[in-house]
């Protein structure tokens, strides 16, 4: 890890992204006051890390979901999730309200007394989820919350999270399902030993590869390109097919006037779209940048 300098705002939901051994999960446990940093300072919550009174206020003011969920198989839902509340000085009445509450959500009540060495790997999941939740932490660290689940399960999952965001927590999260990502994040910071870069998916997007509109009319598409390309506003325009692609720096703006001048001219559009990106694109390219500059080494 170099130099990570980051600010996250309190409620936001922040996704950490980048390939295996890009020390993501080192520093989700560095940040929770698991394991010391070997140099800099951290704020946490209002609390500084490395403190001993720090990392106390740390540790009681966030949730961690880890990759694995360690509970005890040989205890049932219900009593894992009391065992753990107690550790957090949870009252037991309040316990159980939330263990309730978040297994309602989750749909696993009805399933709170059966032991959870039974239990599928998303159910586990779930069960690990509402043990991050149950002291209503601040600070919500999920890591790779739905690595390894069915599309069924991650769904509950992906919903819980929109859930919990809506109750003002703030949410660090890493993943390598960029869809997901995408769905879920305000923020996204792509991370390969240091931080590439920060910013909300939109912007990634528009920084890296503009703004475009994809035009389809009637016939040859190469009839109009040269009209396209006129255009001050216009950066770049392609054409393939009955399909002319347009990139501009303001569509809601640009779109209006080009296609105005396209019918003026006598083209037949069929329908205009816009183009995004996906932020799996993205996270490609700044990859692709960082290794091309030299990150093998980093």
């Amino acid at each position: 890890m170099d130099s990570l300098t980051l600010t996250i705002p309190r409620g936001t939901v922040f996704g950490f992204l980048g390939p295996n051994g890009a020390g993501k999960t080192t520093t989700l446990r560095m940040l929770a006051a698991l394991i010391a940093p070997t140099s800099g300072t951290a704020w946490v919550a209002g609390h500084e890390l490395g403190t001993e009174d720090g990392n106390k206020a740390i540790r009681k003011s966030l949730g961690f979901l880890t990759d694995t969920p360690g509970l005890y198989g040989n205890l049932t839902a219900l009593q894992n999730l009391l065992f753990f509340a107690g550790l957090y000085e949870v009252p037991g009445p309040r316990a159980i309200e939330q263990a309730e509450r978040y297994l309602k959500i989750l749909d696993l009540w009805d399933r709170r007394d059966e032991k959870v060495g039974s239990f599928s790997k998303g159910m586990r999941q779930k069960v690990a989820l509402v043990r991050a939740l149950l002291h209503e932490p601040q600070i919500v660290f999920l890591d790779e919350p739905t690595s390894g689940l069915d599309p069924e399960a991650a769904r509950i999952v992906h919903d819980f999270i929109g859930h919990i965001r809506t109750e003002g927590r703030s949410i660090f999260l890493t993943t390598h399902n960029l869809t997901e990502a995408d769905a879920l994040c305000d923020l996204i910071g792509v991370f390969r030993t240091r931080l590439l870069r920060v910013d909300t998916p939109a912007n990634l997007r528009n920084q890296l590869f503009g703004r475009g509109t994809i035009v389809q009319v009637v016939g040859d598409a190469h009839l109009w390109l040269a009209m396209a390309r006129s255009f001050p506003f216009v950066k770049d325009a392609q054409a393939e097919g009955d399909l002319l692609s347009v990139t501009l720096d303001d569509p809601d703006s640009q779109n209006p006037m080009l296609l105005r001048a396209l019918i003026d001219a006598g083209a037949q559009v069929r329908y205009v779209k816009p183009v995004l990106p996906s932020l799996e694109e993205v996270y490609l390219q700044l990859i692709g940048e960082s290794k091309r500059q030299g990150g093998e080494n980093e």
